[in-house]
């Protein structure tokens, strides 16, 4: 299996990139965000998801190991397959997911080409009480102990937790107070996310 590509763009296609590591040129479908940071003869580091099937050996890539497991994640949707769930990545960064997901915005994951909103509401609600646990996910998708979150928004839902709120709880009260407060110290988060959840 191959887990990590470290080599040279050598063609870019629509959904595409095939990358040249010693001399072996491997094609790899990635999100079009992805894509749009790339370019021909440019170094490039990618996190990759491996498929093989009895006619195929396909090859996904992907800017982090988070954003590769959140591909994974995504696809335990039903209807949810690699296609969507890459159109999925291109329109929403991991962050921009997180959110999406903890606030129920099923508008925002229907702005990905081919998701409807059929589709778009099974994802935010089935994903609903798997995608807390991303934000304390360390690298490589092992989770991390809760004491070592990364970021301030996982810094509160951690302490949030703590405090013996539920990740869907703590996960939707911080989205909330992150989308109202922007950029913010986690301890502001923290206070804005009681404030909500007392309301």
């Amino acid at each position: 299996m191959i887990g990590k590509l470290t080599g040279i763009v050598d063609h870019l296609g629509p959904d595409h990139v095939i990358v040249d590591v010693g001399g072996v040129g491997y094609l790899v479908q990635c999100p079009s965000s992805m894509l749009s940071r790339l370019a021909a003869g440019a170094n490039v580091s990618l996190a990759i998801e491996t498929r093989i099937t009895d006619e195929t050996i396909k090859l996904y890539g992907f800017a982090s190991a988070e954003e590769r497991e959140w591909f994974r994640l995504l696809q335990t949707v039903q209807g949810v397959g690699a296609r969507v769930a890459l159109s999925v990545l291109s329109a929403l960064s991991p962050r921009e997911l997180e959110r999406a997901i903890a606030l129920t915005d099923k508008a925002a994951v229907g702005r990905a080409q081919g998701v409807g909103a059929k589709l778009a509401l099974r994802i935010v609600t089935e994903l609903k009480d798997k995608a807390p646990s991303m934000m304390l996910r360390g690298h490589a998708g092992e989770a991390a102990p809760v004491a070592a979150p990364r970021g301030p928004e996982a810094d509160a839902v951690a302490a949030l937790l703590k405090l013996g709120y539920s990740q869907g709880q703590a996960a939707e009260a911080v989205a909330r107070a992150a989308r109202d407060l922007g950029e913010a110290p986690a301890d502001a988060l923290i206070r804005e996310a009681l404030k909500g959840m007392g309301r």
